[in-house]
């Protein structure tokens, strides 16, 4: 089946490319007739006026439209948070423009030259960095998702988000540049009985989550850099921390202290926030990590098909837990499922794009996308996380997400 499958895409390519060339031959042995009977201006009609100048800092085109949208606005300004348009998204790399956003006191202004990082508590040489000492440490760059624990809450109660921006854009992906977290506590020195890192933010809220040293040793960064320029202001500007494949409010943005301790803190975001209700009336607490997911970004929720014919189904999936092994497609509810083409690079703890050439024939079709990672962890439906935690929850939502193609070529939720 797979084999006819193939040969009848490859059959219906070579048609359209030879339709192609045989059109493109007719119109240029026209114009050359054209153009050697009597010498023409091919451009006449267009305008001849100087583009737009050079500009300091580059902007895109005016006619393109994606932004950030803002669906649950917090109770005071600068609260709440914004949602990346994953539809309108290239590659793996989100745009710094258009990565999510998520505050808790709004985004406070910083001089960088007078920010300061301060490490201290089971230390032995308790140590403030400025930006520029913390620039002279050797530092490396790394693709990294961050996701809100919060992404995708409303498909728990019933309430999937009509397009992938509502249902799963509280994601984005960034290269990282900066230090490791490891080298600057090599250089205070951990003392013996330290088990945990507090690490605080500069907001008005001085948000701050408890970290395990372990993890504080292997792959954190503390970075001010981010797809190739400095941070943005609202995505921690000008130091933040970077917890690979971790709840995205752990990445604490501002940062501006680490305590290390011998216990978590237990604050109000690790204590009275970002647990996982169960049914039993008891929580999952330090659930940090977001497990294997995916979602299918175009065709999907809110577009349109012209018509029956070759349509690329593609998307982005990710794993806080190992490397994607693979993802696989179903057009059919999933009843049947095709294990799909991953884009490279497929690095660990960033997301990877998937890509299916397919031929709708017209008829209804039900599109939705499943992740496995290198654990062999299965991305799981929405009815086995409910019967799991059940609705109470609100944080670390992973189902399979479908979309309905109908015989007009809307695409709506399933």
């Amino acid at each position: 089946m797979k084999k006819q499958s193939e040969s009848h895409l490859q059959s219906r390519l070579v048609k359209a490319s030879s339709y192609s060339r045989r059109r493109f031959l007719a119109v240029t042995t026209t114009l050359g007739a054209t153009v050697a009977a009597s010498p023409i201006d091919l451009w006449a009609g267009e305008a001849r006026e100087l583009g737009a100048p050079l500009r300091p800092y580059g902007e895109r085109s005016p006619f393109e439209r994606a932004s950030r949208v803002s669906l649950r606005p917090g109770p005071l300004s600068g609260t709440g948070s914004t949602e990346t348009p994953l539809q309108d998204l290239y590659g793996i790399v989100t745009p710094s423009s258009l990565h999510y956003e998520r505050h808790h006191s709004g985004v406070p202004t910083i001089n960088p030259d007078k920010h300061e990082v301060l490490i201290h508590g089971l230390v032995e040489r308790p140590l403030v960095f400025t930006m520029a000492e913390l620039k002279r440490l050797p530092s490396v760059s790394r693709i990294h998702f961050l996701e809100c624990s919060g992404n995708s809450a409303s498909e728990y109660q019933g309430e999937p988000g009509i397009n992938p921006q509502q249902t799963a854009g509280l994601l984005s992906c960034s290269e990282w540049t900066g230090v490791l977290l490891s080298t600057l506590l090599r250089e205070v020195g951990v003392k013996p009985n330290a088990r945990w890192i507090l690490a605080e933010g500069a907001d008005a809220s001085r948000n701050a989550r408890s970290i395990p040293l372990g993890k504080a040793m292997d792959d954190v960064l503390i970075a001010y850099g981010q797809n190739g320029e400095a941070v943005r202001p609202e995505q921690g500007y000008p130091v933040r921390l970077v917890v690979p494949g971790w709840e995205g409010n752990i990445n604490v943005k501002w940062l501006q202290r680490l305590h290390l301790i011998d216990q978590p803190a237990m604050t109000r975001d690790e204590a009275a926030d970002y647990t996982d209700l169960l049914t039993n009336g008891k929580s999952w607490q330090f659930s940090f990590v977001m497990e294997a997911k995916s979602i299918v970004t175009r065709p999907a929720g809110g577009q349109h098909l012209a018509g029956p014919g070759l349509y690329e189904i593609t998307g982005l999936a990710w794993s806080g837990r190992a490397r994607v092994a693979a993802v696989e497609v179903s057009t059919d509810a999933g009843r049947n499922w095709r294990r799909v083409e991953l884009q490279q690079p497929n690095l660990k703890n960033a997301v990877v794009r998937f890509r299916l050439p397919w031929n709708w024939d017209g008829n209804e079709a039900v599109i939705g996308s499943r992740c496995i990672d290198e654990t062999g962890y299965v991305q799981p439906t929405h009815a086995e996380i409910i019967a799991s935690r059940g609705k109470h929850a609100r944080f670390h939502y992973n189902g399979i997400k479908w979309w309905r193609l109908q015989t007009s070529g809307e695409l709506t939720n399933a």
